[in-house]
């Protein structure tokens, strides 16, 4: 099911039409692999209500509906979403996820969560990404568990990135205001991961990933 929320808010801002050109210059922008982080930090949960913020062609959203989540997933791209819900319904699981088209910095999805993943939520545009996730730390049930992954520097082929800010997990932390004895810090660190460069050649990039559950 895939849900626009336009009218409650959300708009076609030049944001959604820059991810929208991104994703129509190929078939398929990412590998259709969940995130590795997304899978080591969530693999011993009992699955429950789970958000998906920016959520692309849609890995993260199927691979959680698999393992027997309700899946809610977002993006500002419908290109995207279109795609995604193409590929939860091949893999058999499109009653699992409810794919909603949210500008984040306008609207948010509705209700309470076990489980809110924000994976490498950037943006060459106006992103207002502290506000983002401090929405995303209310939508996290008692018991729940917030996960933000992040890049912690971009690779030697990208270039013109001088206005994305890349925090550490301490700083996302901080960012996040959170209520004095409410939270508890499951992980906070750096991990590497590999990707192939533009030509194929496999090369390492380090991301960080901060995980933690609301008491």
């Amino acid at each position: 099911m895939t849900t626009d929320n336009t009218a409650s808010g959300a708009s076609d801002t030049s944001d959604a039409g820059l991810w929208d050109e991104r994703y129509r210059e190929s078939k398929r922008i990412w590998s259709g692999n969940p995130n590795v982080a997304l899978v080591r930090e969530v693999e011993g949960l009992e699955p429950g209500r789970a958000l998906d913020l920016g959520c692309g062609e849609g890995a993260d959203a199927v691979w959680l509906a698999r393992w027997g989540w309700q899946v809610t997933a977002t993006d500002i791209s419908r290109v995207a979403l279109g795609r995604a819900a193409e590929h939860g319904a091949e893999a058999g699981v499109a009653d699992r996820i409810d794919w909603q088209f949210h500008d984040l910095g306008v609207s948010f999805p509705e209700g309470e969560f076990d489980l809110v993943s924000a994976q490498f939520l950037h943006s060459m545009g106006d992103l207002p990404r502290e506000q983002i996730l401090r929405r995303a730390a209310a939508a996290v049930a008692p018991g729940g568990v917030l996960l933000i992954v992040g890049h912690a520097g971009f690779p030697a082929w990208e270039h013109n990135h001088a206005d994305v800010e890349l925090p550490t997990t301490d700083e996302v932390l901080v960012s996040l205001e959170l209520a004095e004895g409410e939270w508890d810090v499951l992980v906070s660190a750096e991990h590497e991961r590999v990707q192939n460069d533009p030509d194929g050649n496999p090369t390492t990039r380090t991301d960080n990933a901060l995980k933690l559950r609301r008491r």
